[in-house]
């Protein structure tokens, strides 16, 4: 067992849109990411997906309203669910806890699709 301190493993990266992985749950990982800027409008089949906000300002830009998410808030998209995280500040730093399966660009194939995560 360990004790996970985020803001250390934050100051650890400066990619954006590339989640780290910091710890696993069973069949869940719980990953760190810093956003900037938009990203790609996509849904996950089969998972849903935890948004912590550590630092900054998100809207979570979904179908049918957008959701603002801020420091210390959460949002879950279930599956199935067309959204598009959008960072309102100029970092967010934002916890993700989903299953190992999830891609991070979902049914979307792109240059910003990860298939492998690095593990901090």
């Amino acid at each position: 067992m360990q004790v996970v301190n985020l803001a250390e493993k934050f100051d650890l990266f400066c990619e954006y849109w590339s989640p780290k992985i910091v710890g696993d749950l069973n069949e869940t990982q719980v990953k760190l990411v810093k956003f900037k800027g938009e990203f790609v409008w996509h849904h996950h089949d089969e998972e849903d997906e935890l948004f912590l906000v550590v630092q900054g300002r998100l809207r979570m830009q979904l179908r049918d309203g957008d959701r603002e998410v801020g420091p210390g808030e959460f949002i879950i998209v279930p599956r199935k669910v067309e959204h598009c995280p959008l960072a309102l500040t100029e970092e967010v730093h934002v916890v993700l806890l989903e299953p190992k399966t999830t891609l991070n660009t979902g049914n979307v194939r792109n240059e910003r699709t990860l298939t492998s995560l690095e593990r901090l």
